[in-house]
Order: structure tokens, then C-alpha cells, then sequence
């Protein structure tokens, strides 16, 4: 039978000195109250009462308790329990004998705790040491109680042992290890132990105490973790026993296994805490390896300084632990001679790292030009992509290189696996990552692995991760385009990325835009190139009219007739234009009902067969058209009342819709898969003033926005 261990105020007893009787209680969980005859007022035979007096003052410490036993002999009152202490014996009497049980064992489990505290703290030899702490593991381990501070007790007991001995030897520690082993199974290790393995770590990567006492313990940690900052020493375990696993010959095939016993043999890992943990590691571990040069540069450079060349990099003062390596009379001239000190490269190192900034001078003129202009570039600006005003060249010291190239390739393993990569790309979009990491070459190339496996991942919620987190705040997306600071091609990862974006959802004014906006000159000089998706993205800024400036509109133009595959594009654009503005055009019948069961290809054929310029309502209720159809019908100018019920309309067409059909006042989607990620978009339409949403997956919160 399990018993629950007593916790203060637990107990309420009757102490017993036969044949008289007496109310008492336990005041503390570390002393039992003592009875004192001279407190109490008793009458022969008679129950005492209730009174101050009939308390025990006198303290009797569980150390101080040389036997406890359970009353066994004929006639013995029922449910007592029998404490030997100096000078005489307590009787404690239960209600039942499950809880004269539970006294019993805690007790029991008290009194010897306290004595192995005492043993323990002053060691004489290590061979009794050991032989008491496997004693007293047994214990914990065969004791009746359940309760998290029985196998706890221990694990602090020699923690405790451990931080107040530093001149143990190996074997010893190690045989320490081993025999507190059992405890760790379902137990985390206490906050010293685990500096005590991180040190065992770290001396003796090759013990195979590492592989077989650690790991169980580690996988827990992993499985069970809530939150490492509340408990960041077993982040730190974690963190050196994966680095002393990449010690072994097998190096990171031996991590590459690890990684793949904590998700598991099946396609979904059933354990849903390890992926953010070991991401949290390894994040950890990463800065961990910029930390140094992180507290030594008070005054680094920002990622957008970086980007623009570090053009007020050369103002600043270097802090007293940095050194100017190659000095210039240059860099300490006037403002007068400032100028010529930017064409210089100018080397700073902090302890075992080096940073080589090299600024050009003539792209930062270039880039500064058009500032406060709001005229539209040259084609040959446009075209131009900004080259990388400002390498950072960061050289790190062995040991954080080593470290640096196992997490990172932890990160390319998990997301390798298809169920982790959506989480692990939402963990990843803020890019929780120090600015010195994403200017350094090596950190960057070595993930552009993992942002290349966002890309091709077709699932929106994948993918949808390569974008910021919010206006204003670059993502992977801008980082890894041309003139991002970690862009190291010519675009083909950049390429990839609004591939897979225009493919989903994204097909929008608002994503196109951004892309004019910041991105113009990229695009143009991919599809310069020949970039079947560049020439497709060029073609729907001139079908959507997101190019205002007619320049620009005739470079973007000259671009496309430049490659046969963006001509042929150009002249299905054309013939598209031909016909929307003969679709356009005023004429044809203001109300149409399509016949149901009819599908995309039969609207768009019966939207080519002549004018609907004047066409105001359209019905396809109950027939067979998708989200794809959009597309023809935000060729409708005049519509205003649209009829999609029991249709398998979407959200990607409804986010067409909204930024295309401003005259639309009704529109009915009853019993259509849309779902309030799509439903939100219609929030920007003004001119709605009727929208059915019966039998959607309209959320409570949805309806409030809309309304």
C-alpha cells in the first residue's frame, strides 16, 4: 500500500500514557510537541480536556526519536504508535489504521533522513560515503510514501555533498553518478547536480557514464520541461551533454541519432515539449557564442547600420577592452578628411574575436542619393542590386566554433522532420537571434538550409513564417533577399521565397506591393535573367496597376521583352487586357444566374464570350466553383450583389475579392468553406452592406470584428 508523506499541520493525534488519555498536536513538521504532566489537569480514568495546558511545550526533534514502533500486544489501545525518546515513550494514537500507517513510514522516513543529513555532511571516507548513499537511495526508492520530496531529498542531500567536496576524483565522481542513477529516472536533477554534471560534461565527454546515465535523464528533461527560465542549470546540462555527444568519434552522427530517439520512429513525435526545448537550447548555445563579443561591443552596430555600410560607424568610440589593430592617421583626422578613413578597412578585435568591417563609401553615396526624392529610379538603378555595403568577417574562437556548428546543424536536423517545421518556423520568425549571428557569414550560410526548407514546405503556416512578425520588422524573407545582410547569391533563395508565397494565399495588392516598394530592382534584374517567377511577378504589378509611374512602367516593360519567356508572358498579359476590356466594356445584361453544377472553367468561359461591363449581380449558388474564379470575377467592375451559397469558395479567393471588388454591397456565403482567416479580410470592403455567414466556421470574436 502507498501512503502520502505528512506535511505540516497534518496531524491531529491523541497522545496516550495508559491508562490515562490526552488531546495533542502536532505544531511543526520538524518536532513533535512532548507531553509534560505538570501542564495537564486529569482526573483518574478520564479523558483530559481540551484546554491551553493540555498541549506539549517541549520540542522533541525526529533526530532525537531513538525507536518508533506499531502496538501489537493483546489488549493494546487501537491504532497507537510507540516513540522512544530519552527519558521515556510517546504513544500516538491514529483514527484507522491506515493513518497509524502513514505516521509510521513518515516517521520512519524523517528520523533517517535527518541522520543520513548528519552522516553526509562530515565525510571521513569515501568508500563509507558511497556505501551510505546507495543506502540511501534503496531507501528512497522502496519507501511506501509518495510524495516528490522523497526522491528529492536525496538528490539534494548529495548535491549539497558534491558542491561542499571539490577534490573528489574522477572515479569518485562517477560512482556517485552511477549509484544516485536510479533517483534520476523520474526526478530532474537539483540545481547543483546539474552544475556537477555540466563539469563531468565538460572533463569527461567520453565517459560512458555520459551515454548511460545521462541520457535517460536528459530525454526526461527534454519530455517533461515546462520552462527553462525557471530552471536555466538544466538548460545548461542539456546543453553540455549534447556538445560532449558531438565529442564522441561519431561526432554529430551520434547527435543526429539522440535527435531522432526524442522524436520517435513514427511521423508525429508524441512528446509535444521537446521540440521548443531543444530549440531553446540551441538558441541559448548560439548566443552563448557571440556572448562575449556581445558584452564588449556596448556600442555594435545595429542590422539596419549594417545594411546602409555603417555610415556613422566611423563616430564612434571604441570601449577600453577594443584596440585599433592597423591605425590611420585617417581615422583620427578631421571631419574634413573623414571621407577618405570610410575607403579604409578598419580591424577591432576583443579577446579571441575579429571583426573586419570594410565600408565603400561610392554605394553609400548611391543609396543616400535618392533619399527625400520621390521620383521613381532609372532602370539602371532599378536594377542595381545593392551590393553588401558593410562584411562583417567574425572570427570565433575554436571552442565557440565547434558549438556554433553543432547547434546550428541541430536546427537543420529538426527541420528536417515534417510534423516539427511548422512549430519550429513559428518559434524561428522572430529571428531570436543576436545581430552580430545574422552578420556573421558563416551562421547564415550554415541556416539558409533551414530557411530553404520553410520555402519548400507548401503548407501556409509554414511558409507564412519567412515574413515579419509585424509591420516594420524585417523577416527571413528581407534578410535573405538581395541586399539583405544575409543574402549570399543571386537571388535563388530569394526567388524560391516569392515562389511559394505568390503560390498560397499571398497572391495579393498588398504582398505586390511590398515587393514595388522594397524590392523592385531585385525582381526586375531576376527576371533579367530569365526567373519564370520574377517575370510572372512583374507582369501582375502591370495587370493590377501597382506601378503608377509610367517610367517605370515602360522599364518594367523592356525588362520582360528582354527573355523569351518574359515576352511570352507580356503578350498573354496583352491579350488579357484585350479581352477584360472588352469585358469591361458598357454593355450586356445587368443580372446572371449560372446553371448549377457548373464549374470554374464554365464561368471563365462565359465570361469571355462578350461585355459585362454593366453586369450588377451575379448568382452562382450551388454550383461547383472555387476559390479560382476569383480571379475572373475582379474583372467585374460594376458588380455589386454576388451569390456564392453552397459553393467551395474559400478564403483566397475572398482575400481577392476584398482588394478588388470596392463596389460590392451583398455578398452571400452561406454554406461555403471560408473560414475567419479569410472572413477578416472582408473587413476593409466599405462599401458591404449585406453578408450572410450562415453554416460557416464564423468564430464568436470574427463576428464582433466584422460588425
Amino acid at each position: 500500500m502507498r501512503y502520502k508523506l505528512l506535511q505540516e499541520g497534518d496531524i491531529q493525534v491523541c497522545v496516550i500514557r495508559h491508562p490515562r488519555t490526552f488531546l495533542s498536536k502536532i505544531l511543526t513538521s520538524k518536532f513533535l510537541r512532548r507531553w509534560e504532566p505538570h501542564h495537564l489537569t486529569l482526573a483518574d480514568n478520564s479523558v483530559a480536556s481540551a484546554t491551553p495546558t493540555g498541549y506539549m511545550e517541549n520540542s522533541i526533534s525526529y533526530s532525537a526519536i531513538e525507536d518508533v514502533q506499531l502496538l501489537s500486544w493483546e489488549n493494546a489501545p487501537k491504532y497507537c504508535l510507540q516513540l522512544t525518546i530519552p527519558g521515556g515513550t510517546v504513544l500516538l494514537q491514529a483514527a484507522n489504521s491506515y493513518l497509524r500507517d502513514q505516521w509510521f513510514h513518515s516517521l520512519q522516513w524523517k528520523k533517517k533522513i535527518y541522520k543520513y543529513k548528519k552522516v553526509l555532511s562530515n565525510p571521513s571516507r569515501w568508500e563509507v560515503v558511497l556505501k551510505e548513499i546507495r543506502t540511501l537511495v534503496d531507501m528512497a526508492l522502496t519507501s511506501p510514501l509518495q510524495d516528490d520530496s522523497i526522491h528529492q531529498a536525496p538528490l539534494e542531500i548529495v548535491s549539497k555533498l558534491l558542491s561542499e567536496n571539490n577534490n573528489l576524483t574522477t572515479q569518485d565522481h562517477e560512482s556517485i553518478i552511477v549509484a544516485i542513477a536510479p533517483l534520476l529516472e523520474n526526478n530532474h536533477p537539483p540545481p547543483d547536480l546539474c552544475e556537477f554534471f555540466c563539469k563531468h560534461c565538460r572533463e569527461r565527454p567520453r565517459s560512458m557514464v555520459v551515454i548511460e546515465v545521462f541520457t535517460p535523464v536528459v530525454q526526461r528533461i527534454l519530455k517533461h520541461n515546462m520552462d527553462f527560465g525557471k530552471c536555466p542549470r538544466l538548460r545548461l546540462f542539456t546543453q553540455e551533454y549534447i556538445l560532449s555527444l558531438n565529442e564522441l568519434n561519431a561526432g554529430m552522427e551520434v547527435v543526429k541519432k539522440f535527435i531522432h530517439s526524442m522524436h520517435g520512429p513514427t511521423g508525429q513525435c508524441p512528446h509535444p515539449r521537446v521540440l521548443p526545448n531543444l530549440v531553446a537550447v540551441c538558441l541559448a548555445a548560439i548566443y552563448s557564442c557571440y556572448e562575449e563579443f556581445i558584452n564588449s561591443r556596448d556600442n555594435s552596430p545595429s542590422l539596419k547600420e549594417i545594411r546602409n555600410g555603417c555610415q556613422q560607424q566611423c563616430d564612434r568610440k571604441p570601449n577600453l577592452p577594443l584596440r585599433l589593430l592597423h591605425t590611420s592617421p585617417d581615422l583620427v583626422s578631421q571631419e574634413a578628411t573623414l571621407t577618405e578613413s570610410r575607403l579604409k578597412p578598419v580591424i577591432v578585435t576583443s579577446n579571441e574575436i575579429h571583426v573586419e568591417v570594410e565600408r565603400n563609401n561610392t554605394a553609400n553615396q548611391k543609396m543616400t542619393a535618392g533619399v527625400g526624392n520621390d521620383s521613381e529610379p532609372n532602370l539602371i538603378d532599378c536594377l542595381m542590386v545593392s551590393p553588401t555595403c558593410s562584411t562583417m568577417s567574425i572570427e570565433l574562437s575554436a571552442q565557440a566554433d565547434r558549438i556554433l556548428g553543432c547547434y546550428v546543424e541541430i536546427l537543420k536536423m529538426l527541420s528536417d522532420y515534417d510534423d516539427w517545421r511548422p512549430a519550429l518556423a513559428s518559434l524561428l520568425q522572430p529571428i531570436p537571434f543576436p545581430k552580430e549571428a545574422l552578420a556573421h557569414e558563416k551562421f547564415t550560410k550554415e541556416l539558409k538550409y533551414v530557411i530553404q526548407r520553410f520555402a519548400e514546405d507548401p503548407r501556409q503556416e509554414v511558409h507564412s513564417c519567412l515574413l515579419s512578425v509585424r509591420a516594420g520588422k524585417d523577416g527571413w524573407f528581407q534578410l535573405y533577399s538581395p541586399g539583405g545582410v544575409a543574402c549570399d547569391d543571386d537571388g535563388e533563395l530569394f526567388a524560391s521565397m516569392v515562389h511559394i508565397l505568390m503560390g498560397s494565399c499571398y497572391k495579393t495588392k498588398k504582398f505586390l506591393l511590398s515587393l514595388a516598394e522594397n524590392k523592385l530592382g531585385p525582381c526586375m534584374l531576376l527576371a533579367l535573367r530569365g526567373n519564370q517567377t520574377m517575370v510572372e511577378i512583374l507582369c501582375l504589378m502591370l495587370e493590377y496597376n501597382i506601378i503608377d509611374n509610367n517610367d517605370t512602367q515602360l522599364q518594367i516593360i523592356s525588362t520582360l521583352e528582354s527573355t523569351d519567356v518574359g515576352k511570352r508572358m507580356y503578350e498573354q498579359l496583352c491579350e488579357r487586357q484585350r479581352e477584360l476590356k472588352e469585358l469591361q466594356r458598357k454593355g450586356g445584361p445587368t443580372r446572371l444566374t449560372l446553371p448549377s453544377k457548373s464549374t470554374d472553367a464554365d464561368l471563365a468561359r462565359l465570361l469571355s464570350s462578350g461585355s459585362f461591363g454593366n453586369l450588377e449581380n451575379l448568382s452562382l449558388a450551388f454550383t461547383n466553383v472555387t476559390s479560382a474564379c476569383a480571379e475572373h470575377l475582379i474583372k467585374l467592375p460594376s458588380l455589386k450583389q454576388l451569390n456564392l451559397w453552397s459553393t467551395q469558395f474559400g478564403d483566397a479567393g475572398l482575400r481577392l475579392l476584398s482588394e478588388h471588388l470596392t463596389m460590392l454591397q451583398v455578398l452571400n456565403l452561406c454554406e461555403t468553406p471560408v473560414t475567419d482567416a479569410g472572413l477578416l479580410a472582408l473587413s476593409s470592403m466599405k462599401s458591404l452592406c449585406s453578408l450572410n455567414m450562415n453554416s460557416t466556421k464564423l468564430s464568436a470574436d470574427t463576428y464582433e470584428d466584422l460588425k
